[in-house]
Parts: structure tokens; C-alpha cells; sequence
């Protein structure tokens, strides 16, 4: 079952089961999935770009999350917490700090990097490479950082 499917069975059941936050927040997905495929003309995406995708939607909801919280609106800022978990089940499971920094040593020693500002693009680029969509970009920017200084 691809993961288009899931979620299509996934609404299905919560529709049924009446689960408003996970059919909205599922329904919400499905949509910005098929945003994508009409924008680039019919392109079906495969499992790779749907994870892209949700990745995408767990972002935007942190880069609020944050916002609200400042702003003290707790009702606001766990509601998009429960759907950051309902979106965060159809996604890989994430890497730990420790497990980005320990990609970040092997990456670096491999290109022979061993400090120096100057290498920050060049080490992202190789990391972001190989954890793409397991790890957060601005968690592997904070160790590609604590690494290199």
C-alpha cells in the first residue's frame, strides 16, 4: 500500500471513528499532495514525494507553533501540536541530535573537513544529502555548527 493510500484509508476510518483533528489535519495533507500533482501537471507522486510533502506541513506547523506560543495562544498551539502527531505517523522516524551529529563526524571526515567556517555549505550540502527526510534541517544546521567551531 503506498502512502497516498494509507492516507486515503486513514481519512476513511477517521471519518467514521469521528476524529476531527486527524481527518481534518489528514484531509489537509491529501490536498496539499494534490496541489502538487496539478501544479506540475498530473505528476503522480511516489512515497518519496508525498514524505517530502508532509515533511513540508510538519514544518510550516512548527514555524507556528513557535509563534503562538509566544504569543501565549495555548489553544492554538496544541491543536497544532496534535496534528504535527497525526502527520509525524506517516513520516520515517526522525533522527536524534546525536545520531545527526555522528552523521555530521563521519560526512566531515570523509571530506577531510576539520573546522573552519568556510566549510559550513559544503558539509550542509553532504549531510542534508544523506538524512533527507529523517532529520530536520534546522537541527543538522545547529551540528554542522557546534561541529565546525
Amino acid at each position: 500500500m503506498t502512502l497516498k493510500e494509507r492516507l486515503t484509508e486513514d481519512f476513511k476510518e477517521a471519518m467514521k471513528a469521528k476524529d476531527e483533528v486527524r481527518k481534518n489535519t489528514i484531509s489537509l495533507a491529501r490536498a496539499a499532495i494534490k496541489q502538487f500533482e496539478v501544479d506540475n501537471r498530473g505528476t503522480e507522486l511516489d512515497d518519496e514525494g508525498v514524505i517530502a510533502i508532509l515533511s513540508k506541513q510538519v514544518k510550516m506547523r512548527k514555524d507556528a507553533l513557535s509563534d503562538f506560543e509566544k504569543a501565549g495562544r495555548t489553544d492554538l498551539a496544541d491543536a497544532y501540536k496534535a496534528e504535527m502527531e497525526v502527520l509525524m505517523a506517516y513520516l520515517p522516524k526522525q533522527l536524534s541530535a546525536d545520531e545527526i551529529a555522528d552523521v555530521v563526524k563521519e560526512t566531515a571526515s570523509a571530506l577531510g573537513i576539520d573546522g573552519g567556517k568556510q566549510n559550513m555549505g559544503k558539509l550542509m550540502g553532504a549531510v542534508m544529502g544523506k538524512v533527507k527526510g529523517v532529520a530536520d534541517g534546522g537541527e543538522v544546521k545547529k551540528a554542522v555548527e557546534a561541529f565546525l567551531a
